[in-house]
């Protein structure tokens, strides 16, 4: 596949299935940003930094802005691959995620997408500086 940053520090396969279409008959845009933060999230349970480490730390990343590029309409029946690369990390508070999705079937990217992720305390949903584990965790994969 070509993926914009080389290959993704996590992906995942996503079957289109009837539950996503909406009106016009191809996935909802709703479902997309859905996408975005089940990647995330499975990346981040995958470094490590799942539920479990975010309540012993009292810090969780949540989104800020998701920007989304709808680039080609999917279908039900598609098969999806949802890639996530790490672009930004201040070592303070925030991340920079990119995303993109790809139809392998004709090779089409049908979504770009861009996620900033600030951290918060999970006891009272402030901002807060990043432990060293988010920062050691959630390093580059692919400076922009």
């Amino acid at each position: 596949m070509d993926w914009d940053f080389g290959a993704p520090s996590f992906y995942r396969v996503i079957q289109v299935v009837d539950d996503h279409i909406d009106i016009m008959g191809h996935t909802n845009n709703v479902v997309y940003v859905s996408w975005l933060e089940d990647v995330a999230w499975g990346h981040s349970q995958a470094l490590g930094l799942g539920w479990d480490k975010y309540t012993e730390l009292n810090r969780a990343m949540v989104a800020r802005r998701h920007e989304v590029d709808y680039l080609a309409a999917t279908f039900n029946g598609d098969t999806l691959v949802m890639g996530t690369w790490i672009t930004e990390n201040d070592q303070k508070i925030s991340i920079t995620r990119r995303y993109q999705l790809i139809r392998p079937k004709d090779g089409v990217t049908a979504l770009r997408g861009c996620t900033k992720w600030v951290c918060v305390a999970v006891d009272s949903g402030r901002p807060k500086r990043m432990p060293p584990e988010f920062v050691s965790g959630y390093q580059l994969t692919a400076p922009v």
